[in-house]
């Protein structure tokens, strides 16, 4: 009995010994060493059920503010883990919501993410932190995105980050504002760009087949042609011009098939189609719809020749659908 008493008091006396923050560091430090993925709050209590909620709190945000723990989101609970050496700089002296805020928008990435979520994810109160967010502005630590309607939601990420296309909307986009004159003048330009290769490819070429492959034009070569004309006042992607053609595509201006590239592997390529006229005005789309409206070689079509109305293939499963 007296030895129980005794182990008992030594028990009491190893819980009690933690009721300083500087052992109860030392003990968390300890914890997180042998919990590579680190730990919870609860692990922490479980590990010392006497220790006061004050002495905790105490102790986890002199291990953040000097760096040798760090803290993220993991589902609805708060893990803490040992430091890495990168990037202790950015966070260092932090107070521990504001190490809670930064480190739940360092993993939002390009994305951003929405003050409401920040709340949600940390537990805090609206007011500690916008109290947070202006700390970390001050600093240029994080910064306030601006996004395209219809959201114009408050959206924070990293400084240094640049935004998602998702949320700025690109190229097409300035001062949130849908640029459609621009839209319209690269699409003339893509359009006149390709009925140039056509018109060169016709008058070099009598062969269908030379005629057809040079007046192809590729995205890349598109969007060198684009950036020579010096007309846009951003940097253009292929992807932004890849969708600049799609449009013509789909109007009927441009066809999109594949060929082999130099490597052998299959690419995208656009050239023009015809477009026929009554009294000036564009029978497209409703001729486009048809094959011929977008036959390639329909000025060498004759009920008698070689290539007719009457044995065109895709005009059989046209009219069959």
């Amino acid at each position: 009995m007296a030895v129980k008493m005794e182990v008992k008091m030594e028990r009491e006396d190893e819980q009690l010994s933690h009721s300083d923050p500087l052992e109860l560091e030392d003990r968390i430090l300890e914890l997180c060493t042998a919990n590579e993925k680190g730990i919870t709050e609860q692990t922490i209590i479980t590990d010392q059920p006497s220790i006061n909620v004050e002495t905790r709190k105490k102790a986890l945000q002199r291990l953040l503010s000097v760096g040798k723990i760090e803290v993220y989101k993991q589902g609805s609970s708060l893990i803490y883990r040992l430091k890495t050496n990168v990037g202790t700089s950015s966070t260092k002296g932090f107070e521990l919501e504001e190490k809670v805020v930064y480190q739940i928008i360092e993993g939002s990435g390009t994305k951003g993410i929405w003050t409401r979520d920040i709340r949600t994810s940390s537990n805090l109160t609206d007011l500690q932190i916008n109290k947070c967010l202006k700390t970390l502005e001050s600093k240029k630590l994080v910064k306030k995105v601006k996004t395209v309607p219809p959201s114009k939601k408050k959206i924070y990420m990293l400084f240094d980050l640049e935004p998602d296309e998702s949320l700025t909307g690109g190229a097409w986009y300035s001062d949130q504002e849908f640029e459609t004159e621009f839209v319209d003048v690269l699409n003339v330009k893509c359009q006149q760009y390709l009925q140039k290769k056509a018109r060169n490819a016709c008058s070099e070429h009598s062969a269908p087949l030379l005629q057809r492959r040079a007046s192809s034009a590729t995205v890349s070569e598109v969007c060198e042609y684009i950036k020579k004309l010096n007309i846009s006042r951003v940097d253009l992607t292929h992807r932004n011009l890849e969708s600049i053609l799609n449009t013509l595509v789909f109007d009927g201006k441009a066809l999109m098939t594949h060929e082999l590239g130099p490597d052998g592997t299959a690419i995208k390529v656009y050239r023009a189609t015809k477009l026929y006229t009554n009294g000036g005005q564009h029978l497209v789309p409703g001729f486009s719809r048809t094959p011929c409206g977008i036959c390639p070689v329909i000025d060498q079509c004759t009920p008698d020749g070689a290539i007719s109305p009457l044995n065109c293939t895709y005009m059989k499963d046209w009219l069959r659908f």
